[in-house]
């Protein structure tokens, strides 16, 4: 066998290795302040449309550190999450339930430090998502190593309200008791389901 260098055809034609299209996947990201339900109403609705949801990296990044996180952390956190969504979104049935997003991780970080990095601001401008689902602050609060600020809540929701004016994809939001909320989620993932 006489081995060369030479690659057949175009080295730059991925159409034969992507001859198969996955179907188009609706991402839809659950965001607000701490405490407010929101890994609850991922784990809902992807079982309410069969489907897979992405779990909060930074819970799992953070209870595996042996020091009090930091900003830089925060980078490293956004790039756990996006590498999730890319990963499972394979497995995504119609729609992709993400468990935060990094608006999360920008008003966290401006919150905590002032600033974002840019890093994080260029991810939110490029990363495609067709709804967010923004949860109220009408859960009562549970104490949690990681949670920080359970009197900031109601300022915290304001500040992600006005994120979700300043942006043009869809926001719901999302109040009311437990039920309540799963139906105004399940129908907002309905109507972007059911239209083109």
């Amino acid at each position: 066998m006489i081995l060369t260098n030479k690659f057949p055809g175009n080295i730059n034609d991925f159409r034969i290795m992507n001859a198969f299209d996955l179907p188009a996947i609706k991402k839809v990201a659950i965001i607000g302040p701490e405490c407010t339900g929101k890994s609850d109403l991922s784990k809902f609705l992807a079982e309410r449309f069969n489907t897979v949801w992405i779990p909060e990296y930074a819970r799992g990044y953070i209870d595996h550190l042996v020091r009090p996180y930091n900003q830089q952390d925060l980078l490293t956190i956004a790039h756990g999450q996006l590498r999730l969504e890319d990963e499972w979104m394979r497995d995504a049935n119609r729609v992709l339930i993400c468990d935060t997003n990094l608006y999360v991780i920008k008003v966290w970080s401006e919150f905590k430090y002032g600033n974002c990095h840019e890093e994080i601001l260029t991810s939110i401008a490029t990363r495609q998502y067709d709804l967010y689902l923004l949860t109220y602050i009408d859960i009562p609060w549970e104490n949690d190593p990681q949670r920080e600020h359970p009197e900031q809540r109601e300022n915290l929701y304001n500040i992600y309200l006005q994120e979700m004016k300043n942006q043009s994809v869809p926001f719901v939001e999302i109040k009311g008791e437990r039920e309540q909320r799963r139906k105004l989620a399940a129908d907002a993932i309905e109507k972007i389901l059911t239209t083109a």
